[in-house]
């Protein structure tokens, strides 16, 4: 690996947004961020090791790509169907029910503002794919 990259962390994920207070609301509540500022109707966020920046987006919501997601792990299976059990209730549109593709158990939402989240774990994942984790 190349020395000047090899230090080299996430820093930050920007999302663009119409709805910046919702889209910052649902991070904070559902998945566990710090609101840390904000600038004109943008959001800066934070989570252990790295930010999110909600940008303001003019009128409609951006058209994101059908299978463009950001992925979190859980630690457990029963932590999934717990998390899928409390978006449910909290009316978090849900993209998919609890499914195993080999890979693990996951489900998919999406926040206000469009972007979709896979929530998921790798506990029970098919015996081939576990070498492919680095945990």
């Amino acid at each position: 690996m190349h020395d000047v990259i090899q230090g080299m962390k996430l820093n930050h994920l920007s999302f663009p947004s119409s709805d910046t207070a919702a889209t910052a609301a649902f991070f904070e509540r559902h998945l566990g961020f710090t609101i840390a500022g904000t600038w004109d109707q943008s959001y800066i966020l934070k989570r252990p090791g790295y930010d999110v920046v909600i940008d303001h987006a003019s009128g409609d919501a951006p058209a994101w790509p059908r299978n463009f997601h950001v992925g979190f792990e859980l630690p457990s299976l029963d932590a999934v169907r717990d998390l899928f059990e409390r978006f449910t209730a909290d009316g978090v549109q849900m993209e998919t029910g609890i499914f195993n593709n080999g890979r693990g158990s996951r489900f998919f939402c999406r926040a206000p503002g469009g972007v979709m989240f896979e929530m998921n774990t790798r506990v029970d994942a098919a015996p081939e794919y576990r070498g492919t984790f680095d945990n």
